[in-house]
């Protein structure tokens, strides 16, 4: 294939419609389809993006035991969440089909294998022909987001092709968990995907550090929240950005060679698709003096096991 060495890729800095599923996905749509027409092959969204991110637990007390305001907001967030097996993602499949191009997206999962009811922060990744290829739930929810996200699982720690490319994907904090991190340089990770939120001073170091790790390039993408994109009908709107700084998240998309420096440096405050195109021969010249599942690294005194079993509490054997 002429130019497989080459990449393009989109990163989708938007805010979402705040936990409307259905104006989410619209402007996802939308943000797909101007990649595609700018000829990208890779587009990426932030975590959690469909159907948000739940700003509210920092500001409303959510940490506060069984009071009505936190019960509905989460039972509200539930209600928009995504459930794939129900077709929520189908059309987005279509798109990705249509344009041949690859998505990854974070979503607020309420998957039904682990009865329905429960929220995980997922990332998802949709080849170019259409097609679910991993859902990876996050491993630990960070501080308050575990009063409304759940632990997830190994199952999703897995790799891609996507032209000359390995790619992987991890959501927000989990990009500092050393070992995840390892299980996708092991399967031969090249292109790592970092989702989150919101704001550079998640991404300004950590996305030239795992490049630098991992002689990788390392694409960070963050969402855009303010406080006037609360929706004037969110339910306790009015306590919600009573307490809501003006800016909750202002983006900090960014891409770091495989050297550990900016091809991209964080973007802020812009909403919108950022372009660049990779070149997958800076993987290898990287890799000569540095490659840490291959020629540095050492099997034989330490080694990682990961469980990629789909975690469920029941096992049924008819």
């Amino acid at each position: 294939m002429k130019n497989n060495h080459l990449l393009k890729v989109a990163l989708a800095q938007i805010s979402p419609v705040w936990f409307k599923k259905e104006a989410t996905l619209l402007k996802i749509k939308n943000s797909i389809s101007e990649a595609a027409k700018n000829h990208a092959e890779l587009i990426i969204f932030g975590e959690g993006l469909l159907p948000g991110y739940p700003f509210w637990l920092a500001l409303t007390n959510g940490a506060a035991w069984n009071t009505k305001m936190n019960k509905e907001l989460h039972a509200h967030y539930i209600n928009n969440s995504v459930t794939i097996e129900n077709g929520d993602l189908n059309e987005l499949c279509a798109l990705a089909k249509k344009h041949q191009i690859a998505i990854y997206l974070g979503i607020i999962e309420c998957p039904k294998d682990r009865g329905g009811h429960s929220l995980y922060a997922s990332l998802v990744y949709i080849n170019s022909l259409g097609s679910i290829q991993s859902v990876h739930r996050k491993l630990q929810p960070t501080y308050d987001e575990r009063l409304t996200w759940s632990p997830g699982d190994g199952h999703g720690l897995k790799v891609h092709p996507l032209k000359k490319f390995t790619v992987g994907g991890l959501n927000c904090w989990e990009n500092w968990m050393p070992l995840p991190r390892a299980s996708l340089y092991a399967q031969g990770e090249d292109l790592h995907i970092a989702v989150w939120p919101g704001s550079d001073h998640n991404t300004k170091d950590i996305t030239r550090f795992i490049a630098k790790e991992s002689r990788s390039f390392v694409i960070s993408v963050s969402s855009l929240m303010t406080k006037k994109d609360f929706p004037s009908d969110t339910h306790y709107f009015k306590e919600i950005v009573a307490n809501s700084p003006d800016i909750l998240a202002n983006g900090g998309s960014c891409i770091a060679g495989p050297n550990g420096e900016w091809l991209v440096a964080p973007v802020l405050l812009k909403e919108g698709n950022i372009y660049h195109t990779l070149d997958f021969n800076r993987v290898l010249e990287e890799r000569q003096n540095f490659d840490p599942a291959g020629h540095y690294s050492r099997p034989d005194v330490t080694k990682l096991i990961v469980n990629r079993e789909r975690q469920s509490t029941t096992d049924f054997k008819d």
